[in-house]
């Protein structure tokens, strides 16, 4: 799971920056983008959390 968020996260990230540069930073679409990315960097960083503890209880 955890590849697959930092792909996904990637991909995200590359069409951001592409919206950014061609739409403009304050476009509708550049800002789903971002909170896209927001969100699946939660994700990871609470997975990563997750995993952590898991292993600290072994």
């Amino acid at each position: 799971m955890v590849n697959l968020l930092l792909k996904q996260m990637e991909q995200t990230r590359e069409m951001m920056i592409r919206s950014g540069l061609e739409n403009g930073l304050q476009n509708a679409k550049t800002i789903q983008l971002s909170r896209r990315l927001d969100q699946l960097m939660n994700t990871y960083y609470r997975q990563m959390a997750f995993e952590e503890e898991k292993d600290r209880e072994n």
